[in-house]
């Protein structure tokens, strides 16, 4: 009986023993069961998360990249800007120097002021070009070119301020070329449009020297004590009574 019991009491720890180690397996299994679902969760969730850095890390790049060209074209753009700018001041300053030229051209053809022998009048650049060559011949001493230059300018320009001034340097050429009839003529002219020009007792002096040349002694005398009334103060005036002190 003891023995039996015994037996029993072995095969009973025996099961115990088997079951215990089956449910230990079964626990055992159970957590590697378990443990490789979460390995497996956690390399999917690993997998995912390195699939989401991957994508992220491309998009930063990508957005990198964006900002890069977006520099970029700013940087152009701004050198674009620079350069637009430069060329609107360079252009802003050939309107700004031919603006200038046409100003100063369209002067050349305007009247302007001019004062000659004491007379201040308006006169076009033509006029005063072609008084002051004429002149600048006179006074080369080429007093035959200088009557030509004159006889042109007084027909070209008849209602010129120049002309009182240009008829006395005519009858002044004609004078010297010996021409005493036409000096006279011409000084009388002058001497009849502007009796108060500053050099009209030069011309009343003049005419009478031509009537000397001319030996026409009486009208000289008469042209100089015309002179010394008309115009007593002047030199030609003091010139004038010395001649008539020798006409006596």
């Amino acid at each position: 009986m003891l023995l039996a019991s015994g037996a029993q009491a072995g095969v009973f720890d025996d099961d115990e023993a088997r079951k215990a180690i089956l449910d230990l397996r079964q626990r055992v299994d159970s957590s590697r069961l378990a443990a490789e679902t979460a390995n497996q969760k956690l390399a999917e969730e690993l997998r995912r998360s390195t699939d989401d850095n991957g994508q992220l890390r491309r998009s930063l790049l990508d957005l990198q990249s964006q900002i890069d060209n977006l520099r970029a074209d700013l940087a152009k753009q701004r050198g674009q800007d620079e350069q637009l700018a430069r060329d609107l001041a360079e252009v802003q300053r050939r309107l700004k120097d031919q603006a200038q030229g046409v100003d100063e051209r369209l002067r050349k053809f305007e009247p302007s002021k001019v004062t000659v022998d004491g007379r201040e009048f308006t006169a076009d650049p033509t006029e005063v070009r072609d008084f002051d060559a004429a002149l600048a011949i006179f006074r080369t001493g080429d007093f035959a070119a200088a009557q030509t230059s004159f006889t042109g300018f007084v027909k070209h320009y008849p209602k010129s301020g120049y002309g009182p001034s240009a008829l006395f340097w005519l009858g002044n050429a004609q004078y010297a070329n010996k021409d005493y009839k036409g000096a006279v003529a011409n000084f009388r002219a002058m001497l009849a449009a502007t009796p108060d020009h500053a050099r009209a007792p030069e011309a009343a002096l003049s005419i009478a020297n031509c009537q000397l040349e001319l030996k026409d002694s009486r009208a000289a005398r008469k042209t100089l004590e015309d002179l010394v009334k008309a115009y007593p103060q002047s030199e030609a005036a003091s010139a004038a009574k010395e001649r008539l002190a020798k006409l006596k």
